[in-house]
């Protein structure tokens, strides 16, 4: 098994988001990552102004072609922002006044910065104007997923029909409290069969009796997990940071904004992610492999859901 993690923000201390990641940061926690079994990442930049979200993606490019290591393990990246919805709890942790509806000359400018390592990009269907953006990505390759949004079937449909296959991070990025039967997931999971399905499964984002649930309804041929883990993953609890945003994290290791209830990442491990699947899900190695390994090569092949 080579677990794959498709959306990662930070490990072991250092974020990913931060504008003066060094190299030397990066290094040491791919040597990290490599400790704790993880083959493969996409680093993963949170929404902020275009320009400083320019500005760390050529980071990050120059970070990754000055080193072996760095190279082995971070794969691409992954762009959750700025394109999401801004209305309280759909925005969750990200900065609402950088939040932005999609734009071609925006997208286009994230991309070229990215040199050709931008392989997941998350947005708002509903923010994306007759899906030109999605389209756009589509065509350059990018996996297009759905996150930090309140679509509506209509929207939904146009999205998948110009090239959006994927959901991120599954029962989150909305409200706490939504309406029991109209909401955003009920939606999403109507198009289970064109769509794949991200889950963080620490207990936080998804209580495992909903995620066996949702495993089961989905399908574990159209299921991915990922750690959706920043700094604090594997240090414990206190204060950290991620792209400039204070983040509190408790004792249970559960990672939020000061005052808020919306969760702002997950402190998440590979070595745990596979633990609680095992545990307490029962899940067997092959349903592992196929969650943390198969399925994320699979949908960055460009395949779509069987």
């Amino acid at each position: 098994m080579r677990p794959f993690d498709l959306q990662i923000n930070g490990y072991a201390g250092v974020d990913f988001c931060s504008s003066e990641l060094s190299l030397e940061q990066m290094e040491r926690t791919c040597h990290a990552l490599e400790a704790d079994g993880v083959d493969s990442v996409l680093v993963t930049v949170i929404t902020d102004s275009i320009a400083d979200m320019d500005l760390k993606l050529r980071n990050l490019v120059s970070i990754r072609e000055a080193s072996a290591v760095v190279r082995k393990v971070f794969s691409g990246i992954h762009i959750e922002g700025p394109f999401i919805s801004p209305e309280r709890g759909y925005v969750g942790a990200h900065p609402p006044e950088s939040v932005v509806s999609a734009s071609l000359d925006d997208a286009k400018r994230l991309v070229d910065a990215s040199n050709g390592l931008t392989k997941v990009v998350t947005l708002a269907p509903e923010r994306d104007p007759g899906f030109a953006v999605t389209r756009y990505l589509a065509e350059q390759g990018v996996i297009v997923s759905a996150g930090h949004c309140d679509p509506s079937t209509d929207d939904l449909q146009g999205a998948i029909d110009n090239g959006l296959c994927m959901v991120t991070h599954f029962g989150n990025g909305c409200p706490v409290a939504l309406d029991r039967h109209d909401n955003v997931l009920q939606r999403f999971l109507s198009f289970r069969e064109s769509l794949w399905f991200c889950f963080i499964p620490d207990g936080a984002h998804i209580n495992f009796t909903a995620l066996k649930n949702y495993l089961d309804f989905v399908g574990f041929d159209r299921s991915i997990v990922v750690t959706d883990a920043i700094a604090a993953a594997g240090q414990g609890s206190g204060q950290y940071e991620i792209s400039g945003m204070r983040v509190e994290v408790d004792d249970e290791g559960i990672a939020r904004k000061p005052g808020s209830l919306n969760l702002a990442g997950s402190t998440l491990t590979m070595p745990k992610l596979l633990k609680n699947l095992s545990e307490c899900l029962g899940l067997s190695e092959a349903s592992l492999e196929r969650l943390v390994d198969t399925n994320p090569r699979t949908v960055l092949s460009g395949a779509l859901p069987s």
